[in-house]
């Protein structure tokens, strides 16, 4: 009966009402809002005080340019044009999963090889959706996720960095900033925790809001400067996007890395698109829908080197929202990318947002990080850990974050070829993926029991 009925929220093509859908859509809002907008705010913080530096008018427009692409690339999702989309309830948004190649493009190359990147980066995730049927079997969890665990790794030390305050900052280090760091994630960890509804699922943004309000106070009395509202106070109340706001630029290292980001976040989207049809449609999804998603996603991150924002990804959070309220009604969707869009149109919007201090982003973010790499970790544990398998879980991992960490080690390999070196050491995540995948392939496949096995013959020999 619900499946006929047209104004149903759990039907794909239900019309419910505004009313029962805003609830609903506002839920959204805020489980990606914030998230939305912190990878802009953390690589143009990272430029600050480099030759690649942007200025506070750009930092806000990447903001606002992602708000834009957030919306039109949830609407390809939810209504495909020819075969880009999954026809799901899928909300995108600029993802973290691509900070550590960006600050190593963007500290290296500057912004114009960042969208160039990203172009290039789109098209490859086009092509991934055209075959992922055919590749899939390259990743399985054991691959996906010690990739997924080494870009959480990874990030930690950018939390860290944050919490005290950020590079650059005067009062890097001191107790204001490690006590709003430590303040905002103990109140995200509670919201998350024991919150229930909206604010258990917006924990990040209330968190955000107690750090900022404490910040604002100790501006006012202990600590002036804490917060800088220039940027606020200067953004304008309108714009719209531009085509090429900071120039491209395609360079050859930077391009290979970030092609390898989009094939393995092309992966993850396998589960997030599988995550919705089970979770909200009780069914597995279709070659087509998959196949769909991740291609819009590649054509939405090409809008977004040309527009000046940074690549997208399916929402986790979003798809756990489906999940659990089994809302899957597309309308209420175009509700939540009506909202994003607007707030796109908005200036004041990333003004305040520059103005968060980055105390605050850090207690906020190491959370999600922190949740990242254990995503990671239930990826990896899915399959059995055999002797090959943690093998190549180890090796990833030690060579991937190992090597980035010993300065000797890069300045050998940029010495011996700068390319060679951008593709090496740009991110732990692209030398770690590069391992296991080639690990995966290389090493026999054998399961804990036949390893049992050929311990016993070897003892018999003996």
């Amino acid at each position: 009966m619900i499946k006929n009925n047209n104004n149903s929220l759990f039907d794909l093509d239900g019309q419910p009402s505004f009313n029962r859908s805003f609830p609903i859509a506002l839920q959204h809002l805020l489980a990606m809002i914030v998230g939305n907008s912190l990878p802009a705010l953390v690589l143009a913080n990272a430029l600050k005080g480099t030759p690649h530096e942007i200025a506070p008018e750009q930092s806000i427009y990447i903001i606002q340019a992602g708000m834009f692409l957030a919306a039109i690339a949830t609407m390809i999702q939810l209504y495909p044009v020819l075969k880009f989309g999954a026809k799901l309830p899928v909300i995108m948004g600029v993802s973290f999963s691509y900070i550590p190649i960006l600050l190593q493009i963007g500290l290296k190359y500057g912004m114009p090889a960042v969208f160039g990147a990203e172009v290039v980066g789109g098209l490859v995730a086009i092509i991934v959706g055209m075959l992922i049927g055919k590749i899939r079997k390259f990743f399985p969890p054991i691959v996906s996720g010690t990739v997924v665990l080494t870009i959480g790794l990874s990030l930690y030390s950018v939390a860290i960095g944050y919490m005290a305050g950020g590079n650059g900052n005067p009062m890097y280090g001191s107790i204001y900033n490690w006590g709003v760091a430590i303040l905002t994630l103990v109140v995200v960890l509670i919201c998350n925790m024991y919150g229930k509804g909206i604010i258990k699922l917006a924990a990040i943004l209330v968190g955000m809001l107690v750090g900022y309000i404490v910040s604002i106070i100790l501006n006012l009395t202990i600590a002036p400067g804490f917060i800088n509202f220039t940027n606020a106070q200067n953004a304008a109340w309108f714009t719209f996007p531009k085509i090429l706001p900071m120039g491209i630029e395609f360079v050859p290292s930077a391009l290979f890395v970030m092609s390898i980001m989009f094939i393995v976040n092309s992966v993850q989207a396998v589960g997030d698109l599988s995550s919705t049809t089970i979770g909200g449609l009780d069914r597995e999804a279709t070659d087509v829908e998959i196949s769909g998603g991740i291609t819009s996603m590649g054509l939405s991150s090409i809008l977004g080197g040309f527009m000046g924002s940074l690549p997208t990804a399916t929402y986790s959070q979003n798809v756990g929202i489906v999940s659990m309220t089994k809302v899957v009604a597309r309308k209420v969707l175009v509700i939540t990318a009506a909202m994003i869009l607007i707030a796109g149109f908005i200036p004041k919007f990333g003004g305040v947002m520059m103005s968060i201090p980055q105390c605050v982003i850090g207690g906020a973010t190491i959370s999600v990080f922190a949740q990242i790499t254990m995503n990671g970790m239930k990826l990896i544990t899915s399959e059995e850990l055999s002797v090959r398998n943690s093998t190549i879980v180890g090796l990833g991992i030690a060579l991937g974050m190992g090597i980035n960490s010993v300065k000797p080690a890069t300045e050998l390999l940029e010495a011996a070829h700068p390319t060679i070196h951008m593709i090496l050491t740009s991110s732990p995540v692209i030398l770690a993926t590069m391992v296991v995948f080639f690990l995966n392939i290389i090493l026999p496949k054998k399961t804990i029991e036949e390893e049992q096995r050929e311990r016993e013959e070897i003892d018999k020999c003996n």
